[in-house]
């Protein structure tokens, strides 16, 4: 799962992107700076927690771990 991707979907608007961060922490539990940490890719078990709590709109794909990893 791309950050950009989950960055996109927890945006208020396609031109706003400043309330991503906040929805994602909320959503997810974490503390602001562990997802400002985040690379171009979201770390595996986030992207897990992710596709439970948009309902599958973001969706784990195991392959681009396995690329990222190799």
């Amino acid at each position: 799962m791309y950050t950009k991707d989950v960055i996109a979907h927890f945006s208020p608007s396609q031109s706003d992107h400043r309330g991503a961060k906040a929805a994602i922490t909320e959503a997810l539990g974490l503390s602001s700076g562990y997802v400002s940490q985040w690379g171009e890719i979201v770390p595996e078990v986030q992207a897990m927690k992710l596709e439970r709590v948009t309902g599958g709109a973001l969706r784990y794909d195991p392959e681009v771990y396995k690329k990222a990893s190799a």
